[in-house]
């Protein structure tokens, strides 16, 4: 089984870091992914046909464990393509990067890089002990994607995973023999990988709370400016004023406080009606230039915001604090910014129920640290494929149970991924019009059984 030859060209980062043996056995393996249900090595060689061939299956194994490849030039490939697919859609001066992190669950006391980590799924159940933990044993990746708005999808942002690091909690990191290392200096090196790559241009990178601080606020490059979520009773001040002349003693290193963001909503705000998370919704927001205690010299543009609900009436509940270092944008550039971030979210979850990031079952380092984020990449090629001319053909769904859909979804892009490489290896008879018809239906029904099957 081979992938569209559309699709083949976009794999030029991992052909540019394999050998002509590696390559091939890769490609094995992802027109497997693309096909089978069960996203492991032993599972995409079954789907791909290639289960009793010339090669051995422990060479389509060593891909992952033993090749000699790097994952972070491959990554850094896909952000090229990535980026450029960004400024051709009009990134407004910015290209757009989001980093969070995911949770892969994994069982074995051989797996390599395993721990416990809190686990956000576990947050909604009801616990039988209330001192139960929330965590679950697996591999947490921090990820680091560019965000792309398509214009064939509007008021969405797809976010593409180009790069990743595997977190290690204190006790994998001592038992591993590693220096422990946080989520926001993962981040922060990823980071600092994608805008050395291309210092010639300007990055935006979209993050929540959890990375918001003074760690990653302080060490930003200098081609990388940042909008966050923050928390509600963050502490405000005032620039530094300038010092005075023949003024004596230390330099002020901040000025005044400012009121806080509940007090600023408490005041006089101004109505915001915003296109973000698929929905039409109000806001009382209110902004302000101010900087915070941990990172006195940075400037920041601080905006906090209150939803209206349908009466126009506001929502204490779910107020909300945002900042960000471009402190020539509004309250509403602000908040759609962050609006954008939602896109790592739905690409993580299209990645693990689609995609089944976190199925392969290698447990040694090189096949820990290779066979996941290769799956995420799958991702981010098919979306960038679909983009550039996979969707070619495709209409909404006439269904009698989804009359709403209008734009596609992952699981659209994977289907027409699948059906174009099972119409190229059916030898190009569904895109042959002088086909006979009986052959045709029979190659149709052929297809709609195989992508039912996968």
């Amino acid at each position: 089984m081979e992938l569209v030859p559309s699709f083949v060209q976009l794999l030029q980062p991992f052909r540019d870091q394999m050998t002509a043996p590696t390559f091939a056995s890769l490609l094995t393996v992802l027109s497997g992914w693309v096909l089978c249900r069960r996203r492991t090595v032993c599972g995409a060689l079954l789907a791909a046909g290639a289960a009793a061939g010339a090669k051995h299956h422990s060479a389509y194994h060593r891909v992952f464990s033993a090749a000699r490849w790097s994952l972070d030039a491959v990554g850094l490939g896909a952000a090229a393509l990535a980026v450029g697919a960004a400024r051709a859609c009009g990134a407004g001066g910015f290209v757009f990067l989001v980093a969070d992190d995911t949770l892969c669950r994994r069982r074995g006391r051989r797996m390599f890089g395993a721990g416990m980590h809190y686990d956000p799924q576990l947050t909604g159940r009801r616990l039988s002990n209330a001192n139960a933990s929330l965590k679950s044993r697996g591999h947490c990746w921090v990820v680091l994607g560019v965000a792309v708005a398509f214009p064939w999808r509007p008021g969405f942002s797809y976010c593409l995973p180009v790069l990743f690091r595997l977190y290690h909690n204190t006790r994998s990191a001592a038992r591993h023999r590693r220096p422990y290392r946080t989520k926001v200096e993962l981040a922060l090196e990823l980071l600092g990988l994608v805008c050395g790559a291309f210092p010639a241009l300007r990055f935006h990178l979209l993050a929540d709370s959890a990375y918001g601080g003074r760690n990653l606020l302080n060490n930003l490059p200098a081609n990388c400016e940042l909008t966050c979520r923050w928390i509600n009773n963050a502490a405000l001040y005032a620039p530094a004023p300038p010092p005075a002349p023949g003024g004596k003693g230390r330099r002020r290193v901040r000025g005044p406080r400012l009121p806080g963001p509940a007090e600023m909503l408490e005041g006089r705000c101004d109505r915001l009606d915003l296109d973000a998370y698929g929905a039409r919704r109000a806001y009382r927001v209110a902004d302000c230039v101010a900087c915070f205690m941990a990172s006195p010299g940075r400037v920041l543009r601080v905006v906090a915001a209150e939803p209206l609900s349908a009466g126009g009436r506001p929502r204490p509940g779910e107020r909300a604090t945002f900042y960000s270092t471009a402190t020539d944008a509004d309250a509403g550039r602000v908040l759609g910014w962050y609006a954008m971030r939602w896109g790592v979210e739905v690409a993580i979850r299209d990645a693990k129920q689609q995609l089944g990031c976190g199925q392969p079952q290698g447990y040694t380092r090189a096949a820990v640290e290779r066979s996941t984020p290769t799956l995420m990449l799958l991702y981010s090629l098919a979306v960038l494929w679909f983009a550039a001319g996979g969707r070619t053909g495709w209409r909404p769904p006439s269904l009698p149970w989804y009359p709403a859909k209008r734009h596609p979804g992952f699981a659209d892009m994977l289907a027409a991924l699948r059906r174009q490489t099972l119409g190229h290896n059916l030898g190009g008879v569904l895109q042959d019009p002088a086909a006979p018809p009986g052959t045709r239906k029979a190659a149709e029904t052929l297809v709609a059984l195989l992508n039912q099957a996968a």
